[in-house]
């Protein structure tokens, strides 16, 4: 490890350097410096005059004025500022996670968001202690920021418990995108099916007095524990929130990955089974909360997929759309594609969508299920028949450029 430089030798030897190596040599000594002081943005400003020089640039970007502007910079090429760009955010990246990984937690945040790359500020992020005092900066940024949601949703449920993160669920993880809405969601019904199946798993060993080699020991079901105790339920007896659950499998029904999805079936199957003041209504199509919940997972996971589908079209077709919106056709449209009938799926939306009503965004677009079926000719002629030359424009130049994009030799 180099000594430390006492400021006033500094001082010399940048002066010494930039003289006899060059400016670009003293800039580096400076960058090295701070490194070795952990003075990181002190660091990014000396790396910005360093990238600077190597491109051939003044050390400093100026803008001049008035009697001054002869000597104002001259202005750099797109290619230039591009070859700049790129070593900034190198820059950057160095800078943030190393602040971060000091705990500072914000300000690395403001070098690394720059850079976009998440999984980056993710992996520095780890190495800091999680406690009270920080809890919020760390959530804001995992989950607002959305860093690491699963993480983020876990760290939750440990240190606020389930409410809370259920609190968040709503405010937050709904308005991001299906990737990290599933990250979350997917993270906080493992929490919650473990906690109801350990608390189920303790009333039926207290109420029947079992030894360790129950089976009731290494059940992973709700629904098995169940089935041999079908009135366990039926007096108003309940082993976790009520609200906690029914919330979870509200938000489950976004989820793919069949683990999660079959937790999810099992406790809408234990949701279905307690007392009717614990059955809560829900908005339609999902008004009977959990058995329509549970013929959605049944059918994402391949089970009982027509019967599903059957139901999900009755709503699709029966609920006014000026009265609930276009949920339930929206909903049937989605189930259709997820479990693989994607084209059906275009074809029920263009024939059942009123016309100028504001879709929630349950279902794919036409263009992501045009593109799911190979067959654009629907959405064409749809678009053309109403009059929308941008839809029709993005269905044409889909379909061309996909197929040019398969035609083209491997790179």
């Amino acid at each position: 490890m180099k000594s430390k430089l006492k400021p006033t030798d500094l001082f010399e030897t940048l002066l010494t350097t930039t003289f006899q190596s060059g400016p670009a040599a003293a800039a580096s000594l400076l960058a090295d410096e701070m490194r070795r002081e952990e003075k990181y943005p002190e660091l990014f400003e000396a790396l910005k005059m360093l990238h600077r020089i190597e491109l051939g640039l003044t050390a400093v970007h100026t803008e001049l004025s008035g009697s001054h502007a002869s000597t104002q910079e001259e202005s750099i090429s797109p290619e230039l500022q591009d070859q700049l760009d790129k070593k900034l955010l190198g820059a950057c990246t160095e800078v943030g996670t190393a602040l971060m990984r000091q705990g500072k937690l914000q300000e690395g945040w403001m070098y690394l968001r720059a850079v976009g790359d998440r999984q980056a500020t993710a992996e520095a992020m780890r190495d800091v202690p999680v406690n009270q005092d920080n809890l919020d900066t760390v959530l804001g940024l995992l989950v607002h920021e959305a860093i690491d949601v699963a993480r983020g949703t876990k760290l939750s449920l440990e240190m606020r418990g389930t409410c809370n993160t259920i609190t968040m669920m709503d405010s937050v993880v709904s308005m991001r995108g299906r990737v990290d809405q599933q990250a979350a969601v997917g993270t906080l019904v493992e929490h919650v099916h473990a906690e109801l199946l350990s608390s189920l798993k303790a009333d039926i060993v207290s109420r029947e007095k079992c030894d360790a080699t129950s089976s009731v020991h290494s059940s992973t079901s709700l629904e098995v524990l169940l089935s041999t105790r079908p009135t366990l339920l039926r007096d108003g007896t309940y082993h976790l929130d009520t609200t906690h659950l029914a919330s979870t499998v509200r938000f489950a029904r976004i989820l793919d990955n069949q683990h999660q999805l079959r937790l999810s079936a099992d406790m809408a199957q234990y949701g279905r089974q307690l007392h009717s003041q614990y059955q809560y209504p829900s908005e339609e199509p999902f008004a009977d909360l959990y058995p329509m919940s549970l013929a959605m997972f049944r059918a994402l996971l391949g089970e009982h997929v027509d019967e599903a589908l059957k139901i999900f079209l009755q709503k699709a077709e029966s609920l006014d759309p000026q009265e609930h919106g276009t949920v339930a056709i929206e909903t049937y449209a989605d189930l259709l594609t997820r479990v693989g009938r994607p084209a059906e799926a275009m074809q029920f939306l263009i024939k059942k969508m009123p016309r100028g009503m504001r879709p929630f965004g349950i279902a794919p677009s036409l263009l992501e299920l045009a593109v799911a079926s190979n067959d654009f000719q629907p959405m064409l002629n749809q678009a053309k028949e109403r009059g929308d030359l941008v839809g029709y424009a993005a269905a044409l130049l889909q379909s061309v450029t996909l197929l040019e994009a398969k035609s083209a030799p491997p790179v």
